[in-house]
């Protein structure tokens, strides 16, 4: 091949990677306009939560995205090092053929205080063991097996948020509240679908050792104060890492405050830390309630 021909092909090659340069360049600038125009509540919604402007909180969509993902326990002991403190409550039972969990957590979830029920459960009769740890991955409730709670979140005495719904995963989280998963206490009613469920879930309860003073029953709804977990907790809460956790998140609460002060709604909060610190406005938009990353990046034995 010719010497010319050679250095003409060079001269295109470095032309088009140029223009790709500057195509990619162009459609990221597109992008993060994008994103900088887009309301704060559309990007939540994609994360798959909701904003309750009248008590101030963040909340699941019925038909979020982690719905695909089910749960087991790998996601709990995920939480910690993600600086999700919180404490867990795991209720295994059989109803009808299935195997179910139904799991209640509390305590700060990075920069979030907040509250969780989510409901599973798996026609599978495998259930996967290791030393006594039940890492079985349960399906989230179909529509036909949600059920209906409420709850209210108290903090030394005082209550934070209630919520109430049909649902198969009822929470509630604060932004830029820090607690000790210690300082709080849920107060939640379950309606059972019928009285044997009722039997199988309340017979869980007690063989985690709830009595009467933390457990009520009338008709088919169960209600428990959930403030000592009488569960295990997982491994990866270590003193450390709860102690670590917790440092960064109250710090992040406290900077977050700072920003906001004199702010009026979450609207002029959001604008103010947008403005004022990209980066924590970056994190509030990832990290509210559990993080993408606690699903995407937890590895689960398939069902």
């Amino acid at each position: 091949m010719e010497t010319g021909v050679i250095l003409a092909l060079i001269v295109i090659a470095a032309v088009t990677a140029f223009l790709g340069s500057i195509v990619a360049a162009a459609r990221a600038e597109r992008r993060r306009v994008r994103e900088e125009e887009k309301d704060w509540e559309d990007i939540v919604a994609e994360a798959g939560y909701l904003y309750d402007r009248t008590q101030n909180i963040f909340y699941t969509a019925l038909g979020a995205w982690q719905r695909n993902f089910g749960y087991s326990r790998l996601y709990d002991e995920a939480a910690a090092p993600m600086s999700l403190i919180i404490d867990c409550e795991p209720i295994y039972f059989s109803y009808k053929g299935k195997n179910w969990l139904i799991e209640l957590w509390k305590g700060q979830y990075g920069m979030c205080t907040g509250c969780e029920v989510g409901v599973y459960n798996t026609e599978s009769e495998k259930l996967y063991y290791f030393d006594g740890f039940n890492y079985t991955l349960y399906n989230c409730a179909s529509d036909e097996d949600h059920l209906e709670m409420s709850l209210a979140l108290i903090k030394n005495g005082k209550t934070l948020f209630t919520r109430k719904d049909r649902h198969w995963w009822l929470t509630g989280f604060i932004l830029g509240e820090f607690s000790e998963p210690s300082e709080l206490v849920m107060d939640l009613t379950i309606r059972m679908k019928d009285p044997g469920m009722l039997r199988a879930f309340t017979e869980s309860l007690r063989e985690l050792g709830y009595t009467d003073e933390n457990m009520r029953v009338s008709g088919d709804l169960v209600g428990i104060w959930f403030s000592t977990p009488r569960s295990e907790q997982p491994y990866t809460r270590t003193e450390l890492i709860s102690r670590l956790s917790q440092m960064k998140n109250k710090y992040l609460c406290d900077k977050y405050r700072e920003m906001t002060v004199g702010t009026r709604d979450m609207d002029e909060a959001i604008a103010a830390v947008r403005q004022k610190a990209p980066e924590l406005y970056e994190a509030i938009i990832k990290e509210i309630g559990r993080p993408a990353r606690l699903f995407t990046e937890t590895k689960l034995m398939p069902n």
